[in-house]
């Protein structure tokens, strides 16, 4: 199966929806989620591809589609509305059900908050709802309409230039945001519910947030996205926003515990046919290496070579440390920095026609500590004596089976 997939189902107007299915890299995922992303926005938008990697990472896989008329979606958007993006979000919630498992979880993005927020309460299989920068009250988007509103009702229509674009708006969209009682909602729906939101929100302000958590029945909860925009355009707020929402719902969905990889040997890793994001099990300790983005990983984890690195400096610090223990020198600390710029995919790209190797490390040691000059003088000479250092001066024998 591959990580990430173009999709298409139909909605209740048979219009095609275009969507990506995000999977987790390294596991079976343990629940499905549905992304409803931000008026007049797209899958494809910052906010919304890193929130769903925030969640991918953690075991969940995650829908992501246009609303009907947006992105790559079929329809005309000037003929929908509110009620037209909620019926949306159960299509994408019957879609995910019908071919994989029911969706557990709903998101959404500013009137995509709201949007979850009213499909939830008709889907017995969302077992928690996350809202990232959502209206109180869907009517609060008629603001971005500025003075186009009475154009709207007068003439039945009007084009509006939201974010540089021109979409055409009817009444119709107006009359159906007015018509929807959220408040309502929320005191009926009664599942768990994460409030997300920025102070520094200047489209949708934090008061609606206030507004939407005082309304919920608990379990309920907040969470300040300080400094971030509406937009979460910092991909770093996204990516904070997604991890949150992923060990939040842990609370409410039952997790497997998780296939760990067996041996009788130090270490296995195992990669699967997509990517590079490899799992690695060391004696009790589960760990990821991967390469990263520019050269088509996930960058989920460190490269073959950083790990290469990581053994020579962490066995570095271990040795010097032993050492001045057992001569009980104040040696407060060590830092040690490798310098070794190859990667692997660099490196391996002849490697079935002729001999590659490791040339040099160059390594920085730090002591911090009450010692003499001579002190010092000998520990940099038991650096170089750490077992990895030595290993790698060797020339080494390394044998390959094949598993029966």
């Amino acid at each position: 199966m591959r990580r990430s997939q173009k999709v298409s189902f139909k909605n209740s107007d048979n219009y095609e929806l275009s969507a990506v299915l995000e999977l987790p890299a390294d596991t079976k995922p343990y629940a499905y989620a549905v992304f409803a992303h931000v008026f007049t926005g797209s899958k494809s938008l910052t906010a919304t591809r890193h929130i769903a990697r925030g969640l991918t990472q953690n075991g969940i896989a995650v829908l992501r589609f246009d609303f009907t008329g947006l992105g790559e979606s079929e329809g005309d958007f000037a003929d929908t509305n509110f009620s037209s993006n909620v019926k949306d979000i159960l299509a994408a919630a019957n879609f995910i059900e019908e071919n994989y498992e029911a969706p557990k979880i709903l998101i959404g993005h500013s009137l995509g908050g709201a949007a979850v927020i009213f499909a939830a309460s008709q889907l017995d299989s969302i077992k928690a709802v996350a809202t990232v920068g959502a209206p109180s009250e869907p009517e609060h988007v008629t603001h971005l309409l500025r003075d186009k509103v009475e154009d709207i009702i007068e003439l039945g229509k009007a084009k509006v230039n939201i974010g540089g674009r021109e979409f055409t708006i009817k009444k119709q969209f107006i009359d159906d945001l007015q018509s929807k009682d959220m408040f309502r909602i929320l005191k009926e729906l009664k599942k768990p519910i994460m409030v997300l939101h920025s102070p520094q929100d200047n489209v949708v302000q934090i008061e609606n947030a206030a507004k939407i958590y005082h309304a919920a029945f608990h379990p309920k909860s907040f969470i300040s996205l300080d400094g971030a925009d509406h937009m979460l355009t910092d991909k770093m707020d996204a990516a904070y926003a997604g991890d949150l929402i992923a060990h939040w719902v842990k609370r409410y969905i039952k997790t497997p515990k998780p296939e760990l990889l067996k041996t009788d040997k130090s270490v296995v890793a195992r990669l699967g046919s997509v990517g590079y994001t490899a799992e690695i099990r060391a004696g009790d300790h589960g760990l990821l290496a991967d390469e990263s983005e520019d050269v088509g990983g996930d960058d989920f984890g460190p490269s073959p070579y950083q790990y290469l690195s990581t053994a020579l400096a962490s066995c570095t610090v271990m040795t010097l440390q032993m050492y001045a223990r057992r001569k009980k020198w104040d040696l407060e600390s060590v830092t040690v920095h490798i310098d070794y710029a190859k990667r692997y995919v660099d490196d391996c790209k002849d490697c079935p026609d002729k001999e590659r190797k490791i040339e040099v490390f160059n390594k920085v040691i730090e002591l911090d500590g009450n010692l003499d000059d001579t002190q010092r003088a000998r520990l940099m000479e038991i650096a170089d004596r750490c077992p990895v250092h030595r290993t790698l001066q060797k020339t080494v024998e390394i044998n390959s089976t094949l598993a029966e």
